[in-house]
């Protein structure tokens, strides 16, 4: 989208300030600049405009009504508006409240500290793509127990694998597996719909072995296509608690001719630490097989540290949270290479999930990172697709 297309509003209630993030507009091309003093001023002007405005540049700190107030607003009333955020307060203060902005559902383009420089607001600008209205989406439908204990007879539960790519070389090295449920009247559908009842019904378990099953059974055909990775799959509490768990998974995945070695186990957490013994005792057969174990959501739980001194993982998977939030949160910053030392030293790879955009790739790559899985690299996809999709995966430049 050309500069000269975009409508601005700069919401600042020093003059100077905003006459020079206005000439700075100008500079760049903008011919469609609205100035407002405060945020009340801004919200007003934006209710009697012929023309939306695509991105408001919006400081903090400003009398009568405040940013945060005014970012509240527009959130509220639903505006699809691009924001940059402008202050001289702390960057950890600013982060915050840019994580505030996203909550509200507003598209943040970034964070300047003032004074502004007209390369970083170019830079922020570049980054804003047209809103196109979205599809009315169904309202959201509840699946009762009985309506789910169908679709587990009827197997319309299926796994999807999202890749996992080595930063260093980008080699496809692994791909996760989701569970999604094929509705035969609302498609495919989320596990976020579905897990939950699940796991309230005692019925997760059953999820569990059809997602182990179908994983090994996919895995077992890349690699009989000369794709040589892992197939990775999450545990639940059920199955990591049930006695005989390590005998039980090597049997179905040697029945699929896949060795133990070739898939990766995962675990929150918060089941690491539930039936502790009885859990340590199925992760260390699982790895005496010869299992990888990973550690999944690290960072979530408030004894990670121990988790990795008692349980023996190879992997060490960073909680999505951390990872998208590096760039603009220091606090999330120094959480992620804290988190990376750790691995490495206690010879675990690392991975990180949530990679969405080009900048947190090349973050991971520069931080040493082992492995990255997220939008940036693959949506989940059905297993039969990751061949192609492996052959096509080009690296980002």
């Amino acid at each position: 989208m050309k500069i000269a297309d975009i409508h601005f509003l700069v919401a600042e209630d020093h003059d100077f300030q905003r006459k020079m993030l206005a000439g700075m507009l100008v500079r760049l091309g903008a011919q469609h600049i609205i100035e407002a003093a405060d945020g009340r001023a801004a919200f007003e002007v934006m209710q009697v405009l012929t023309q939306p405005v695509d991105i408001i540049i919006c400081d903090l700190d400003m009398p009568g009504m405040d940013g945060m107030e005014f970012i509240r607003l527009i959130g509220e009333a639903g505006v699809p508006v691009s924001m940059i955020l402008s202050s001289s307060h702390e960057r950890a203060l600013i982060a915050s409240v840019g994580t505030m902005t996203k909550a509200y559902g507003i598209n943040l383009l970034g964070t300047i500290e003032k004074p502004a420089t007209l390369q970083k607001l170019e830079t922020l600008i570049k980054l804003h793509q047209p809103f196109v209205a979205a599809e009315p989406r169904p309202a959201r439908v509840a699946f009762g127990e009985a309506e789910i204990s169908e679709a587990l007879a009827a197997g319309q539960f299926e796994a999807f694998f999202q890749p996992k790519v080595e930063l260093a070389t980008a080699t496809v090295t692994g791909a996760e597996a989701l569970a999604y449920w094929r509705h035969p009247r609302h498609g495919i559908v989320s596990p976020y719909a579905f897990v939950p009842a699940l796991e309230a019904s005692g019925r997760i378990d059953e999820l569990t072995w059809i997602m182990l099953e179908k994983s090994a059974a996919a895995c077992r055909e890349w690699r009989r296509d000369g794709l040589d990775i892992m197939v990775s799959v999450n545990l639940s509490l059920g199955s990591l608690t049930s006695v005989g768990l390590a005998e039980r998974i090597t049997a179905l995945v040697r029945a699929q001719r896949l060795e133990p070695r070739q898939m990766i186990l995962e675990v929150t957490e918060t089941i690491a630490m539930t039936h502790m013994a009885r859990a340590l005792e199925n992760l260390a057969r699982l790895r005496i097989k010869g299992f990888g174990l990973s550690i999944d959501d690290y960072g979530t739980g408030y004894s990670s540290m121990q988790h990795l001194l008692h349980i023996p993982f190879t992997e060490l998977k960073i909680d999505q949270s951390f990872v998208m939030n590096a760039i603009e949160k220091d606090s999330s910053r120094v959480f992620l290479e804290s988190s990376l030392d750790i691995a490495r030293k206690l010879g675990l790879k690392a991975v990180a999930e949530g990679v969405e955009t080009r900048a947190v790739w090349d973050l991971l790559r520069s931080l040493g990172c082992d492995v990255a899985q997220g939008y940036f690299i693959a949506r989940p996809m059905e297993a039969a697709q990751i061949p192609d999709w492996a052959a096509e995966w080009t690296p980002p430049d």
